[in-house]
């Protein structure tokens, strides 16, 4: 398989002599990444301080954010992680009324669903859809699952455990139907699958750094459809969601217009330097060849652990993947053992319970990912 992406492996050294393949935890690191931290390092060594250029990093990263997912700088907040966005998300929702019911997955990420759990105590009736790993079925299911009573649905597009794709579009249009939001946790997908808020018809996503958006952890953004952010008030708030922030006004709760009222705190700066820095480069490549590529390499691994007897967690047959990310999860005793031995082999994969998960990005090249199931192959025998 040729590798369309070979110019860009220079950037990224751990290449030259291992194999990183955890995208799905956390992706190489590239010399524009390693760059932008050490600038950020430099100006606080030699200003003291600049809030000036480091404001600027953030207003740059948030933009590099809404061009990929084709929003509106202003349709998108700064936060520390995804926990936070959704926990910002859910403070502004009132589960008093007959709407209170909350529908996610058992395959979600446990984070999230600790979230929607903690709204218990102010009424939220949480219902876990019962989705099965390996499935091709929880779009559906989702949709069942959304009645009257429904007031917020919440959706990992691509499953952490095994790479499994949810489709937004019916789940989100199912949720429309019965007057319910959607909220999408696009951890596992941003940077690596196609994602257009508009055309999708997105309320809510959300989405930190360290995976295939190629950053640092530290740093998450929060796109809010602009007439949603207008009419929610979060109570989980800081002095960046004012109007104003340097107005250091304490007696006056004001919102800023749009997504900014769901910014909190100080923004992680530092953070927002390393990822504006990897978002820059996945826009110039463009993540509609990314997905394209990473689907080769998807189905290509799908084949390679069929050949070799393993067992796969994620959905697809052998060479036809269906409905599934980049995230190839092989189901290993002793995962973090063997995640253990495979970085002693040169290969950095990703355990996670019961599964090794082999998770490319556009800088891996097929032999890589087939290197890596032969040595699982060899190591569990």
């Amino acid at each position: 398989m040729k590798h369309p992406f070979s110019s860009y492996r220079k950037l990224f050294p751990i290449l030259q002599r291992t194999a990183q393949l955890s995208s799905c935890s956390q992706s190489a690191l590239s010399l524009p990444v390693r760059r932008a931290i050490d600038d950020y390092l430099e100006v606080w060594l030699q200003r003291g301080a600049d809030w000036g250029y480091w404001m600027e990093q953030v207003a740059l990263a948030r933009a590099e954010f809404a061009r990929m997912i084709h929003a509106e700088p202003g349709d998108v907040a700064v936060l520390g992680s995804v926990s936070d966005a959704a926990s910002s998300i859910a403070s502004a929702l009132d589960f008093s009324a007959e709407r209170r019911e909350i529908v996610t997955t058992t395959l979600d990420f446990p984070s999230l669903c600790h979230v929607w759990l903690a709204q218990q105590p102010r009424g939220a009736q949480v219902r876990f859809v019962q989705a099965q790993a390996g499935g091709t079925r929880t779009s559906a299911q989702i949709a069942e699952a959304i009645g009257a009573r429904t007031a917020l649905v919440s959706v990992s597009q691509v499953g952490f455990y095994d790479g499994q794709i949810v489709d937004i579009a019916v789940t989100g249009r199912a949720a429309r139907a019965q007057g319910a939001l959607q909220f999408v946790d696009a951890y596992q997908s941003a940077g690596a699958v196609s994602i257009d808020v508009r055309a999708q018809e997105l309320d809510m996503l959300a989405a930190g750094a360290q995976k295939y958006l190629l950053g640092i952890p530290g740093i998450a953004f929060l796109y809010v459809r602009p007439t949603l952010a207008q009419r929610l008030r979060p109570t989980i708030t800081g002095w960046f969601g004012r109007v104003d922030p340097f107005a250091f006004d304490p007696l006056h709760l004001d919102f800023a217009d749009g997504a900014a009222r769901f910014n909190t705190g100080t923004p992680p700066m530092m953070c927002a330097c390393a990822v504006r820095a990897s978002m820059a480069l996945l826009n110039e490549i463009g993540i509609p060849a990314i997905e394209a590529y990473l689907a080769e390499l998807s189905a290509l691994a799908l084949e390679e652990a069929a050949r070799l007897g393993l067992s796969v967690a994620s959905p697809g047959a052998c060479g036809a993947p269906v409905a599934k990310g980049a995230n190839t999860a092989i189901r290993i005793p002793n995962a973090a053992r063997v995640e253990a031995q495979m970085l002693q082999s040169g290969y950095v994969v990703s355990a996670r319970n019961d599964v090794i998960r082999i998770a490319p990005h556009f800088y891996n090249q097929a032999d890589e990912v087939v290197g890596a199931l032969r040595e699982l192959a060899r190591l569990t025998r």
